[in-house]
């Protein structure tokens, strides 16, 4: 039987690569530009910054400490830990979480990244020259509409993400992101210097960086603090299967830090590659999602390059996806390794099908399912359709409880010396912090995470 405990990275950068192609996804390019520009600009990045570096970091650091120190998938490691700590089997729900918020996160991701390859095809064949208000609503309205066309889009981007991971870590996911994520960089430099000289890149930089401390509110605090915290991944369940694989001479922390410090730079060029060519254009940067998918078609139509620079932008969404499902679907096939004796490619193919079955749900959610509300009976929920369901409990209800109890188990639970030797911090003063910031900080930031999901 393969043992996942025993695979190890190739090198520091391979697992860097992996683990920032990980947490860089969707909600780089869309959420975090527009929550920086609608909330005090500057003002908001740097209460972000202060949240990622406070809080979203210390508590990948466990995680990755936590996947190290068991050297198995998430349920795997976590079980390893309470038999070696002495602690209450009830912590195991951890990791279970760790595979169930992958799982029904994949559902519903791998919608929008199907969208996003759809609309890189649209681009290429020049469908969006001229293209109006009504036109572009339309476009992604027939989209959503085409119960087949969601289906099997969805379908494709899990197939594709099966075959890397079913190829095993070093073949496949080292590969994989080794290619992927140097491109989008790459893509997102171009365009970048394409603004600079062809889009309004002054009153982008404005919008994005001009501190404006008035619009900092308790809302707009509380939206840096979520987008902080799961920017980078917390809770996910990667970050931990990634950790089982990580060589001991690797410095977890510092690896933690590169990880948010990389996510962090990759959400500010989304708006420099997002916001000059909205303002070029006259369009409305407040959008949110239908900033992607109805704003940027009309700009692309409308401009110099508009074809080239829109094949680019929606292939740099679909790269950004697609490095957040390998992600995903790591850590249950790896759990599955432990399961079964039977190949890689196989669990890979069972769990991306199962994946695939169960997204149906969301999918037809806006067609076929279109009319049903299946949580109907309880207030908080009772207008969401299916993918609105998937969404909020998975985001607003298993990330932070899982990130809660992360906090927790490291904090109060494993012996500090254990986390002492993993981390081997340089210095005990900041194995103090880490673990004043685990045992209150955290935790409390969670919960109001996860209140706020509920009142909102």
């Amino acid at each position: 039987m393969a043992e996942p405990g025993r695979k190890r990275w190739s090198s520091r950068g391979s697992f860097l690569l992996a683990t920032t192609g990980a947490a860089v996804g969707l909600g780089n390019v869309w959420r975090f530009p527009f929550l920086a520009g609608e909330n005090g600009g500057a003002a908001f990045v740097l209460v972000y910054l202060a949240f990622v570096f406070l809080i979203g970091v210390p508590v990948i650091t466990a995680e990755l400490a936590l996947g190290r120190m068991g050297h198995r998938s998430p349920i795997g490691s976590v079980k390893t830990i309470i038999r070696e700590q002495g602690a209450h089997a009830g912590w195991q729900a951890i990791g279970v979480i760790s595979l169930l918020v992958p799982f029904l996160g994949f559902t519903y991701y791998s919608i929008v990244a199907g969208w996003s390859l759809y609309y890189t095809v649209e681009a290429a064949r020049n469908a969006f020259d001229s293209m109006g208000a009504a036109d572009s609503q339309r476009l992604f309205q027939d989209l959503a509409a085409s119960p087949w066309l969601t289906v099997f889009l969805q379908g494709v981007v899990i197939g594709l993400t099966a075959v890397v991971v079913g190829s095993g870590l070093h073949r496949g996911i080292e590969r994989a992101t080794k290619v992927m994520m140097p491109s989008l960089v790459f893509i997102m430099l171009i365009m970048v210097v394409y603004n600079v000289f062809a889009a309004d890149v002054t009153a982008a930089l404005a919008f994005l960086f001009t501190p404006d401390f008035s619009q900092l509110t308790r809302t707009s605090l509380l939206l840096a603090l979520g987008q902080a915290f799961f920017s980078v991944g917390v809770g996910v369940g990667f970050m931990m299967t990634y950790g089982a694989y990580l060589p001991r001479e690797v410095s977890v922390p510092h690896a933690a830090f590169v990880i948010g410090a990389v996510d962090t730079v990759i959400a500010l060029l989304a708006g420099l590659v997002i916001f000059p060519i909205v303002f070029a254009s006259n369009l409305s940067p407040a959008e949110g999602p239908g900033l992607v998918f109805i704003t940027m078609p009309i700009a692309f139509g409308g401009m110099g390059l508009g074809h080239v620079i829109g094949v680019l932008f929606f292939l740099l969404l679909s790269l950004a996806a697609y490095t957040t499902t390998l992600g995903m679907l790591e850590p249950i096939v790896s759990y599955l390794e432990e399961r079964w004796q039977t190949s890689r490619r196989t669990l890979a193919v069972v769990a991306g099908g199962s994946i695939w079955i169960v997204g149906f749900l969301p999918a037809l959610s806006d067609n076929v399912l279109a009319d049903i509300r299946p949580l109907s009976f309880i207030g908080t929920m009772s207008e969401m359709s299916f993918f609105g369901v998937f969404d909020f409990v998975t985001a607003s209800v298993l990330l932070p409880i899982n990130a809660l109890l992360i906090a927790l188990f490291s904090g109060w639970v494993v012996a500090g010396n254990a986390f002492r030797r993993e981390l081997a911090m340089k210095h005990d003063v900041f194995f103090t912090v880490w673990q004043v910031l685990m045992r209150y900080i955290a935790p409390v930031a969670v919960l109001v995470i996860l209140i706020s999901g509920f009142i909102q």
